[in-house]
């Protein structure tokens, strides 16, 4: 049996959360909040629908993926009010992982076919309303996408023998036998809908309830047990955590049993305070939290390794890192990307926070848009010149001027490294 995914749903109209297709009860004036609340506690994956009928309504919509998708850490799927292939592509550089098209539409067949071409199968899904319409157009979408969202409670024994495409399952039905039958149809991959979709979901505590009905669900899982680990008179064990993307040692911290466990299930790095005696989850006061990348061990057992998203600064001092204090050794040259683009960003972010007299990144800001964008195409054509004569030097001194002025319209445009590099990802 393969991993089963819990994926709640977003029904967006009026820029609002409601609670279902032909239900506008609002359930959050905060869409992004809600979504953060889904992916920060314990959702494997989003399905976001604009229910809007209007083209103002459907940009609205697609800004609000947008932002959503800077918060969770969790895939998007999303769809809605898609008309055209500008609408699919609008909802994949949003930041979904695929974009949702509804086969109850007219043309939904062509709109399917040209959207694969252009976009590729893994980056489409299709909606179903009924079991016919996945039989009568099952050749079109066994060949232009890779997941089936069924919107209704039906013979998932039927569907099953007709498509070998991963389904997920969106129910109203608030009833837990159903929703385990659910998961337990060899090809469904999700469970979504009314229940899932609560909010103050738990969903650790739901997906422990589905392991006792022999469910698999997606989750950290160790491989190790506990006791395997060589710790201290205290039942302690060390852990080095580090930073996944710009692999900086972030701090050193212990865990016992509990901690272990509480991490692996939740996700967020848990650890036991020796001054305190008791369990602290990192970023609980401060809401600087660290979520699990990977868990590994050394060689001996005895000590932890944790690749981390660290959200704010590691340290409670307001440093990146609790290793800033220089002892011994010489200065070296920090030149890992990540890093110095991150720097440079931050800095110019704190700019235009704080500004500086005398300043060119605040001369730029005062100016405003159309400068900064006049003064990209001023570089871009003077990197193009550089490239044309035989000194490389040339090219870096140009190219650095042109990723500079890029980056002070990321930051007047509020577009960050992160979706930079999630958009680079996603293609």
């Amino acid at each position: 049996m393969s991993y089963k995914r819990l994926i709640p749903c977003i029904f967006i109209a009026n820029g609002k959360a409601v609670r279902w297709f032909h239900d506008d009860k609002v359930i959050s004036e905060d869409v992004i909040e809600l979504a953060k609340a889904y992916s920060d506690n314990g959702a494997d994956e989003l399905i976001v629908f604009d229910l809007s009928d209007s083209d103002e309504g459907h940009e609205e919509a697609i800004d609000l993926m947008r932002r959503i998708n800077r918060v969770i850490r969790i895939p998007m799927v999303a769809g809605g009010n898609v008309r055209r292939q500008e609408d699919v592509k609008k909802i994949l550089y949003s930041g979904a992982k695929r974009a949702i098209i509804n086969f109850s539409k007219q043309d939904s067949t062509k709109m399917l076919e040209e959207a694969a071409l252009r976009f590729g199968k893994e980056k489409v899904a299709v909606s179903l309303n009924d079991f016919d319409s996945l039989f009568k157009h099952q050749r079109p979408i066994g060949k232009h996408c890779s997941e089936i969202i069924f919107m209704h409670r039906l013979d998932l024994n039927s569907v099953m023998n007709v498509t070998d495409i991963p389904c997920v399952i969106i129910t109203d039905t608030m009833e837990e036998p159903e929703l385990f039958k659910i998961l337990k149809s060899p090809g469904v991959r999700g469970l979504s809908g009314k229940y899932v979709s609560q909010t103050g979901m738990d969903f650790n505590e739901f997906k422990s309830r589905c392991g006792g009905e022999g469910i698999k669900m997606t989750s950290f899982e160790s491989i190790l047990e506990f006791s395997q680990f060589k710790v201290d008179n205290a039942g302690l064990i060390p852990v080095v955590v580090q930073n996944y993307k710009t692999r900086e040692v972030l701090m050193l911290a212990y865990m016992n049993k509990e901690a272990f466990d509480y991490t692996v299930k939740t996700g967020r790095m848990t650890y036991y305070s020796r001054s305190r005696e008791t369990l602290w989850v990192k970023g609980e006061t401060s809401g600087h939290y660290q979520y699990v990348k990977s868990l590994t061990i050394d060689c001996d057992n005895d000590t932890l390794l944790a690749k981390v998203e660290q959200i704010g600064p590691a340290c409670h001092t307001g440093s990146p890192t609790c290793f800033f204090k220089h002892l011994a050794g010489t200065d070296f040259d920090e030149s890992n990307p990540l890093q110095v683009f991150e720097k440079v960003y931050q800095t110019i972010l704190d700019r235009k926070a704080y500004p500086k007299e005398g300043s060119y990144t605040n001369y730029l800001f005062d100016k405003g848009l159309d400068k900064i964008l006049k003064k990209i195409g001023e570089e871009a054509t003077e990197l193009v010149i550089a490239a044309k004569n035989p000194n490389p030097e040339e090219v870096k001194y140009e190219m650095s001027d042109f990723l500079y002025h890029a980056m002070v319209l990321m930051v007047e445009r509020d577009i960050s490294w992160e979706d930079i590099i999630k958009e680079l990802a996603d293609r």
